[in-house]
């Protein structure tokens, strides 16, 4: 029960309707713009609620940084202490104790509640506060707790609050619930817009816009940056350049607790500050004393590409609701100021909201909590906003390859082993495997590493950094060691890793500050120890996190492949820069040329080892033009990356007539030797199959290649060489694709030679759309009928030639020819040739292939 007065805020009007709303239903939801108070004052409202019961309230919040605040702000509306009635639980710090009544957690820890027991007992009302941030925790914790109000506790409260979402869609998710909605008490923003110049960096435009609001408005001021290496770069631009009563104070999520408390409590009487912040600021809590918001207009948001698997931090610009949210900021306590760098018209193009992260985060966390929860499809679950399927699908492809889950969908011994461990699946995966080698604490260690940004530094080297950690003693880094040595034991343990922490706390066992154990793991000769290569060493530890992201040199120092085949990058002054192995754990970047920002090395024996059930070895043909033979190369091969190659004996027998007819179909039917028979017949065939059709065998490149089997193979010796393939072998096996029945007519249909009269025998050529005979017309001499194939039925079309073999007309019509034409031929030949016959009337005349007879 609230035993002090609570403070009037605009909240304080529709608590009465909200205290009705829970008290005949189960659910209900918030709207309350920022300054309403909802976050403080609702739950301590709650707790003289007749429902609630000896039960507790859990207020989720999106960040630590708000979870903290909240608890310690209704923890002074108490007078107590955070860890009383208030406390708080996340992901490296737990203030809560058995007389604790609100919970206020970060939104992951109510999923790890409910799987842990889905009836949650002790719990009479769960809050969602700031839901319009759409936190894919948030949208999954919403999902299960209307799930278990449904099948297990109907009395279980569920309340929804934000500032700027569609409270009637959440309604409706929430089967119809109330929405209650309340004033704000916002002081009057003066908007003002400054766009920041083409080719100005953004830290040089804020330190600027900073250091005129500095000189031109009173109070202190919020400016929201993309990011920390932006937040950094201004605060350098800044050094030296504002008055000695301003303080410069960064606030972003990789700040330990102290920092983030720091850059939220108010500054000393007679002194300024500016925060400079990420987009952590923009809800859930005050900073008193702001009354300037600068606002580059950017952030910074993951973005996971199913298609490589990476989730990325994309700079982006906001949406109009943050842009609200950030300018709000300056009227908490007093009329202020906002100056947005950008301009005035390009706000209505904004976009409306920030999207959820369900439709933009790699959900294969979520497919696994669904796993242990028994949903083995997600869509069956009750999202404001359904998860899409290609992240769904490629998320079970991931722990499918993880083996966490099985076919159908359930969770798998190695899937049990992962999800108690409330880390991102591949790093839960890290340490699982490595608890069963005996190295459970070097992963948790890294684990830790790569989840808590900045420990250790910045530099990409993971080895170095686990270097700098160990010896670190910061409150944070001395939390991540603790959660480390938790996360290490957790991997060998049955219990799980939330309920555990917080439910001992409720019984009066461990509670806000457990003692350090830094010591006893250092005598133990385990987490203090130096980080060493081979199998406990960062890279053997990563690749069982991310076998895909294996990274191999290629040319110049720095250029890496991947095994899922992207490029990454590192600057070739990088000491891992001359490693011939990687293991990448995180990058940022296009996919093809990102920069490597946290990485390990490897050697390759480590990497044959690890992933020898991935590793391929595979024997690739090629074909040498020079000396037209075929080749054969093995290649072991991991994804993309090729470990080694070697250059095999040429294949014998059956396996080299089959690499003969490979490389005929990658390179084309030039390879074979085409004799004269063999292109002869195949000309015949075509002009055939152009003329009659099926059954007559189309000779086109694209069918032959295609029935390579059926006519070249039969006839090939087992040689891996094409000048072993002698010519007649092309036309032997072109002549078995006519059928049997039809061999015979091919020579009387389009036969190979025609029987002039004067003796010769004289090719026909099949090599144009109509058959060509090409014949001196001396030796047509006496010939009264056109010559003609096919039974009679296709004139030939005849080259006359010269005696010199020169054409001298060309005709379809040789009795025409004889009666017309030939006059002026012979006019002009007789001068050009006088020793051969010109006969007046070539019909009389004998046919001949010689020159006249001497003497005549």
């Amino acid at each position: 029960m609230t035993t002090k007065p609570l403070p009037e805020l605009p909240v304080s009007a529709v608590l009465p309707a909200l205290s009705e709303a829970l008290g005949h239903g189960n659910s209900a939801v918030l709207v309350a713009p920022p300054g309403a108070g909802k976050t403080t004052l609702v739950p301590l409202a709650l707790l003289d609620a007749p429902w609630l019961g000896t039960g507790k309230i859990v207020l989720l919040e999106p960040r630590r940084l708000a979870a903290r605040a909240a608890a310690r702000r209704m923890a002074e509306l108490l007078g107590e202490e955070p860890g009383a009635t208030v406390g708080y639980a996340m992901r490296m710090e737990n203030r809560t104790s058995a007389k604790t009544r609100i919970l206020v957690v970060t939104e992951g820890v109510l999923a790890r509640m409910i799987l842990d027991d889905p009836e949650l007992p002790g719990v009479s009302a769960v809050i969602f506060d700031e839901f319009h941030e759409r936190s894919l925790d948030g949208d999954f914790g919403l999902a299960l707790a209307l799930d278990v109000q449904g099948a297990l506790r109907p009395d279980l409260r569920l309340l929804v609050m934000s500032a700027t979402l569609d409270g009637a869609r959440v309604a409706k998710l929430l089967s119809g619930a109330p929405v209650i909605e309340s004033e704000g008490r916002a002081f009057p923003v003066d908007i003002r817009y400054d766009e920041r110049p083409a080719g100005t960096t953004v830290e040089d435009a804020i330190a600027k816009a900073i250091r005129s609001a500095l000189a031109d408005e009173s109070g202190s001021v919020l400016a929201f940056l993309p990011g920390q290496r932006e937040i950094e770069r201004t605060a350098e631009r800044l050094a030296g350049k504002v008055g000695a009563d301003t303080d410069i104070v960064p606030l972003y999520g990789m700040l330990d607790g102290k920092a983030q408390d720091a850059a939220i409590k108010p500054a000393p009487a007679g002194r300024r500050k500016v925060v400079l912040a990420t987009s952590i600021a923009e809800t859930s809590i005050t900073i008193d004393g702001v009354r300037v918001v600068i606002d580059s207009g950017l952030s910074r948001l993951p973005r996971y590409e199913p298609a490589s698997g990476l989730t990325r931090l994309e700079t982006v610009r906001v949406s109009k609701a943050s842009a609200d949210q950030r300018a709000g900021r300056a009227g908490r306590t007093q009329p202020g100021v906002a100056m947005r760098l950008w301009r005035a018209e390009q706000t209505a193009a904004l976009p409306a909201f920030t999207p959820p992260e369900i439709l933009e985060a790699d959900l294969s966390g979520l497919l696994l909590d669904c796993a242990a929860f028994g949903v083995a499809d997600p869509m069956s679950l009750a999202f404001l906003d359904p998860p899409p399927a290609p992240a769904l699908n490629e998320a079970r492809l991931l722990l499918r390859a993880l083996d966490a889950v099985d076919e159908a969908g359930r969770l798998t011994e190695a899937g049990v082993s992962m999800r108690k461990l409330a880390l991102p699946v591949r790093l839960a995966h890290m340490v699982a495997e490595a608890a069963r080698s005996g190295h459970a604490n070097e992963a948790a260690m890294l684990a830790v590493l790569l989840t808590e940004r900045g420990l250790g530094g910045d530099g990409a080297d993971l080895e170095r950094r686990l270097m700098r950690f160990r010896s670190e003693r910061s409150p944070r880094a001395t939390a991540a060691l603790q959660l480390a040595e938790r996360l290490a034991r957790q991997a060998s343990s049955p219990s799980p890793f939330w309920g555990g922490s917080i439910r001992e706390a409720e019984r009066g066992g461990p509670s806000a500050a457990p003692p350090p154990r830094l010591p006893r793991l250092a005598a133990q000769g385990s987490l203090a120890d130096p980080p060493h290569k081979g199998e406990g060493g960062a890279g053997a530890l990563l690749i069982h996190a991310w076998p895909d992201r294996v990274a191999k040199a290629r040319g110049e120092r720095g250029r890496f492949v991947l095994a899922n085949g992207s490029g990454a990058m590192l600057d070739a002054a990088d000491p891992l820069a001359g490693e011939p192995f990687l293991v990448v754990a995180d990058l940022q970047g296009k996919a093809q040329n990102a920069r490597i920002t946290a990485a390990a090395a490897i050697g390759e024996d480590d990497v044959r080892a690890a992933l020898a059930d991935r590793i391929e070895t595979g024997r690739q043909t090629s074909f040498d033009r020079d000396k037209r033979a075929v080749r054969v190369r093995e290649t072991v091969r991991l994804g993309a990356i090729t470990l080694s190659e070697r250059m095999l004996p040429p294949p014998t027998g059956a396996a080299a007539d089959r690499a003969i007819l490979d490389a005929l179909r990658e390179h084309g039917l030039s390879l074979l030797t085409w004799g004269k028979e063999a292109q002869t017949l195949r000309q015949r065939l075509t002009w055939l199959h152009r003329g009659l059709g099926a059954p007559w065998p189309d000779m086109a490149d694209a069918p032959l290649i295609e029935r390579l089997d059926d006519w070249l193979l039969p006839f090939l010796s087992g040689a891996a060489s094409f000048a072993a393939i002698d010519p007649g072998v092309v036309s032997a096996g072109l002549a078995t694709l006519v059928p049997h029945d039809l061999q015979r007519r091919i020579d009387t249909l389009a036969p190979t030679h025609f029987d002039a009269p004067s003796g010769s025998h004289v090719p026909i050529r099949y090599d144009g759309e109509w058959p060509v005979l090409a014949v001196r017309v001396q030796e047509l001499f006496g010939l009264d009928r056109h010559p003609a194939i096919a039974n009679g039925t296709v004139p030939l079309t005849l080259e006359l030639l010269s005696p010199a073999h020169r054409p001298i007309q060309t005709t379809r019509d040789l009795p025409g020819f004889w009666r017309g034409s030939w006059a002026d031929v012979r006019a002009d030949m007789r001068g050009r040739y006088p020793k051969h016959v010109w006969p007046e009337n070539p019909l009389l005349a004998a046919a001949t292939a010689r020159a006249k007879p001497r003497g005549t």
